[in-house]
């Protein structure tokens, strides 16, 4: 595999098992807690919607797998820790496997993904590596919401 897209896998798939380090202590009832301000989420939606984002930008998007994508499902998602991690475990898995097929020449490719992939906002041209640090970055800020909201879930929470 290319050091660079190397890198990209190995960030992404580090944060996946961050966020899964984060939630394990979590009763479910607290995994699914939500603040009581309005549009909070549970700490299991932002991490299903982690998962959603990762799979539609890297498979669907960088990769150009057939993935589809329902983000307003992400945000209704409940459910247990040890169903979250198997979902985790497996996208990573397939990050990686789909990474290391991913030739480093397509990097610098422009292209308009799919609406129904890019989430909020208007699609608009991108490259494939664009697409995979926007995946680190979305991560990135998404792991410090659900470690607040981790906290909040164990002083406040159900």
């Amino acid at each position: 595999m290319d050091a660079e897209i190397e890198t990209y896998s190995h960030q992404i798939r580090s944060l996946l098992e961050r966020i899964g380090a984060c939630l394990a202590p979590l009763s479910q009832a607290q995994l699914n807690w939500r603040p009581s301000h309005e549009g909070a989420n549970s700490a299991y939606v932002i991490a299903a919607h982690v998962l959603g984002n990762a799979r539609a930008w890297v498979l669907g998007i960088a990769c150009g797998e057939p993935v589809r994508r329902d983000r307003p499902a992400e945000f209704r998602a409940a459910g247990s820790y040890r169903e979250l991690e198997a979902q985790a475990r497996r996208l990573a898995e397939e990050i990686e496997e789909a990474l290391e097929d991913l030739p480093a020449s397509s990097l610098g490719r422009r292209f308009v993904p799919l609406q129904e992939l890019w989430g909020e906002g208007v699609a608009h041209e991108i490259s494939v590596r664009e697409a995979l640090l926007h995946v680190v970055e979305h991560a990135s800020i998404h792991l410090g919401q659900i470690q607040i909201t981790r906290d909040l879930a164990l002083e406040i929470g159900p």
